[in-house]
């Protein structure tokens, strides 16, 4: 049985992030930091990411949105 999985580009992940607010820290060999200023979170640094991942992502930087 073959399982789908979806994904998001990144692009769109990293435009929906800094809508929010939050912005690059720093980049690392397999993943970015970002931050909204007080709060952190790693981003894969795939070209594709796995929509599961991509809406904990942006769960997170919704909860705990940066100063736009």
């Amino acid at each position: 049985m073959y399982i789908y999985q979806c994904t998001i580009k990144k692009k769109e992940l990293e435009r929906k992030l800094r809508k929010l607010g939050w912005s690059l820290l720093r980049q690392g060999g397999r993943h970015e930091i970002w931050t909204n200023g007080n709060v952190e979170e790693p981003v894969p640094r795939h070209p594709e990411i796995n929509e599961l991942l991509a809406k904990k992502i942006l769960k997170k930087a919704q909860q705990h949105p940066g100063e736009k």
